[in-house]
């Protein structure tokens, strides 16, 4: 089983980064998660973003406005976009 690799970065660098079996955020549809082999997109995500570490942590970010891009288990998220 693939971990995602998630890197959460704002203006000012990076935030996060590391190894991730889920990744959960909000947009404009609802709550949505992704997980392992997710379909590739792009999204404004909004209200926070939940990172699953792999040993089952769960780390919170308060998000006022974001991008997230999913790509072949690749997560980039792009803090304070509008």
């Amino acid at each position: 089983m693939a971990n995602l690799q998630a890197v959460i970065r704002d203006r000012k660098g990076v935030v996060w980064q590391g190894e991730a079996t889920v990744v959960s955020s909000i947009n404009s549809v609802g709550p949505f998660d992704v997980l392992e082999s997710h379909a590739n997109f792009i999204s404004i995500i909004k209200t926070r973003l939940v990172v699953t570490k792999i040993d089952k942590t769960k780390q919170e970010f308060n998000v006022d406005s974001g991008v997230m891009q999913v790509r072949e288990n690749k997560i980039m998220v792009y803090l304070g976009v509008k």
